[in-house]
C-alpha cells in the first residue's frame, strides 16, 4: 500500500512572493481532479514532500475563493519551519506536489449578511478566501476585516485587499493593526491584545450585529479574541477559530497523558483500514492510536498529528477512547463516535475503529 494514498500530484503554475517572507502557490489542475479539489470557501490543503529523505507533511489553507477557478495556497516562513522554509526557498513553477483533496470546516456556518474576521499574520490566508466568496455570492453581505501585523510590508495580501476595498466600498471595510508602526488613530497600534479586543468590540464592531466571527492567527490571539466574544455571550456556533498549531502541553497534561498512555499498554485494537481488519497493539511507547498503528505496518492517513487537521480521523465501533486535544471534530461529530487517532488513547480492554467511515 502506498505512504501517498489519497494524495494526488499536482504540479505548480506560478509561486508568487506575496511577502519577504511568504510565498503564494497555485496548482495547475487537469480536468479530471477538477471534481476532486472542489472546495469551500476556508478549507485548507494537505501537501507532503520528501524532504532531506524525510517524510513531511503540512497543511495550508486555500487564498482564493471558489468563483475565482484557482487552486492557490499561501506559505508563511516559520522560524525553525522545515516544510515552509523548503517551500519559501526552493519551489518553482513546473515542480510538483504530493496533495490531498481539500479539507476543513472553517467555512461559512449558515445564512447571514453580517460577517467579521479577525486575523493576525498568516491568518489572513482562510480568512481572505471567505471575505472574497462572501462579498462576490451574497449582494447584501457586509465583511469587516481587523488584521493584526508587524508593520507594513508584513501584511500578507497587501495589495489584494485595497483592491477589493475599491471594488465593495460599501460593503467592505479593512482596519489594520500594526505593531511597530504608529497609526494616527490610536486603536490602530499594537496588538491584537485582550485590551485592543475590548476597544474594538465597543468602538469599531458591536458582536451582537454579527452572524459569524472567523478568527485565524498566533494561538494567544484567537484564545485572546474567543474569550472576548465569549464574555460579551456571543453564541459558541457564531465564533468560528481555524487553527494551524496548538500549544504545547503543561506539564500537568504531560503526566496525565503518560498515565493513561502506560496504562493502556498492550489493548487490542481491531482497526478496519481500507476495508482490512487488522489486529493491532496498543503501544504507549507510540503515544496515540495512529502511531500504534503505523507502528504496526499499517499506512493510516494523518498531516498534522496536532489534533487539528482532522486527517486521522476515525469512527469507534467498539470500546472506549479519549482524546487529548481536539481542535478539528465538531461536538456532532464526537457525539457520532468519531476521535481524532493522533491524539487518542484507548480506554477499555478492547477498540475497534474504522478509519473507512
Amino acid at each position: 500500500m502506498s505512504l501517498n494514498k489519497g494524495f494526488h500530484t499536482l504540479t505548480i503554475a506560478e509561486v508568487r512572493r506575496e511577502t519577504p517572507d511568504a510565498v503564494s502557490i497555485r496548482f495547475d489542475l487537469p480536468e479530471n481532479l477538477r471534481d476532486a479539489f472542489r472546495f469551500k470557501a476556508g478549507q485548507h490543503l494537505t501537501l507532503r514532500a520528501d524532504i532531506d529523505g524525510a517524510d513531511v507533511r503540512r497543511t495550508y489553507s486555500l487564498c482564493a475563493a471558489p468563483h475565482e477557478d484557482s487552486v492557490r495556497i499561501a506559505i508563511k516562513q516559520m522560524a525553525g519551519g522545515v516544510f515552509s522554509s523548503w517551500a519559501n526557498t526552493a519551489l518553482a513553477e513546473g515542480q510538483t506536489l504530493e496533495v490531498l483533496p481539500p479539507m476543513g470546516r472553517f467555512v461559512l456556518p449558515g445564512e447571514g449578511t453580517q460577517f467579521v474576521g479577525i486575523a493576525g499574520g498568516s491568518g489572513i490566508t482562510p480568512v481572505i478566501s471567505i471575505l472574497k466568496h462572501v462579498l462576490a455570492s451574497n449582494p447584501e453581505a457586509r465583511f469587516t476585516l481587523i488584521y493584526g501585523n508587524r508593520n507594513t510590508p508584513s501584511i500578507m495580501f497587501l495589495e489584494e485587499l485595497g483592491g477589493l476595498k475599491d471594488r465593495y466600498l460599501d460593503r467592505l471595510e479593512v482596519y489594520h493593526v500594526l505593531e511597530d508602526e504608529a497609526e494616527e488613530i490610536e486603536l490602530f497600534n499594537g496588538r491584537l491584545d485582550r485590551a485592543k479586543c475590548d476597544e474594538i468590540f465597543a468602538h469599531l464592531v458591536h458582536p451582537d450585529d454579527v452572524d459569524a466571527f472567523f478568527i485565524c492567527g498566533p494561538g494567544p490571539m484567537m484564545d485572546t479574541v474567543e474569550e472576548a466574544l465569549r464574555e460579551r455571550n456571543v453564541a459558541p456556533s457564531r465564533i468560528l477559530v481555524e487553527r494551524f498549531t496548538t500549544s504545547a502541553p503543561s506539564a500537568e497534561q504531560l503526566r496525565r497523558s503518560e498515565a493513561m498512555q502506560s496504562k493502556a499498554a498492550g489493548v487490542t485494537l481491531q482497526v478496519v483500514l481500507d476495508g482490512r481488519r487488522s489486529k493491532v497493539a496498543f503501544d504507549p511507547a507510540k503515544h496515540n492510536i495512529l502511531e500504534s498503528v503505523q507502528a504496526a505496518g499499517l499506512h493510516a492517513p494523518y498531516a498534522c498529528r496536532g489534533g487539528v487537521c482532522t486527517t486521522c480521523r476515525a469512527k469507534v465501533l467498539k470500546g472506549e477512547v479519549t482524546m487529548l486535544k481536539n481542535y478539528g471534530l465538531t461536538d456532532d461529530e464526537v457525539a457520532e463516535g468519531y476521535v481524532l487517532t493522533c491524539q487518542a488513547v484507548p480506554m477499555s480492554d478492547e477498540v475497534a475503529l474504522s478509519f473507512d467511515e
